[in-house]
């Protein structure tokens, strides 16, 4: 095969549009100008995002620029292939017409979503790392798309929940303002302890944890003459990135409280109950 049959089947009409040339010369060339110009694209949004998180700027402001970029990048490279083509945009003046109107009635769900998920990247109600309760999930935020929003719940497995639930109904975000949290853990002394006592060594417990905040402080309250012990009440403020930590703050001040009680003879009560009996006891003998 020569130069000029080669030259021949690249010039060779597939498509036409009034004036406008479709030739094979032009179906080659659009994809690898798209391949080049999208390597281009996505080395330097990798460049741009490395640079954004090197000067400590939040993870979910660098998502949202990344977005921003790459749909703009996009839009570039269409109305670049188009240029190229010398395809004018009225020619798609019907389709995309039609288009609309399909996905007007076909895709309200997919939409609602996408336009969701902008107003989450944009209003930051929800962010990248934020600890957050949907319904009886738990879990961290680990990323925002245009869809929906993945979160990883506190036994490892991973959650995708449309972009539209998380604005249309109720969301606890435990990190929105601060990480601070409260907490508290109840404890049980047999009738006849010391109160005073007690108070004061919880107290020492809660001072002692490096976890638990000074301000606000820490406070002990007695709660309750329970049936079977005098229960306490420590609350306390934590600054915690998942409810696992909370979990495991808990655990520290009861194994802290159960050797403390121990050290000063302090019984932790337990269920108990007196049985009288009016009357006697009739013994049968055989």
């Amino acid at each position: 095969m020569n130069l000029e049959q080669i030259n021949e089947i690249l010039s060779f009409v597939v498509f036409s549009y009034n004036d406008i040339q479709l030739t094979v010369a032009k179906i080659i060339q659009v994809p690898l100008i798209l391949i080049a110009m999208w390597f281009v694209v996505t080395h330097i949004g990798k460049l741009i995002k490395r640079t954004l998180l090197a000067k400590k700027i939040s993870q979910d402001a660098v998502h949202l620029f990344t977005r921003i970029y790459f749909i703009l990048s996009i839009a570039i490279l269409v109305f670049t292939s188009l240029e190229v083509l010398n395809i004018p945009l009225t020619a798609f003046a019907f389709v995309s017409g039609a288009i609309a109107i399909g996905v007007g009635f076909g895709a309200q769900n997919i939409i609602n979503n996408f336009i969701s998920g902008w107003i989450l990247m944009w209003e930051r109600p929800i962010r990248i790392g934020d600890f957050l309760e949907v319904g009886s999930a738990k879990g961290v935020v680990e990323t925002i798309n245009t869809r929906s929003t993945r979160i990883r719940r506190n036994d490892g497995v991973h959650m995708l929940i449309p972009n539209s639930q998380l604005l249309e109904n109720t969301v606890t975000n435990w990190t929105l303002i601060d990480g601070n949290a409260r907490s508290s853990v109840s404890v049980g002394v047999a009738y006849g302890s010391d109160v005073v006592l007690v108070k004061k060594l919880i107290q020492q417990v809660l001072d002692e944890h490096d976890a638990i905040l000074k301000t606000p402080k820490s406070a002990v309250l007695f709660d309750d003459f329970a049936d079977s012990s005098l229960v306490f009440n420590a609350v306390f403020w934590v600054c915690a990135e998942s409810e696992t930590m909370l979990r495991t703050v808990r655990s520290d001040i009861r194994f802290s409280l159960y050797d403390i009680f121990e050290q000063h003879n302090v019984v932790i009560a337990f269920p108990q109950r007196d049985i009288h009996i009016d009357g006697e006891i009739a013994i049968k003998r055989t």
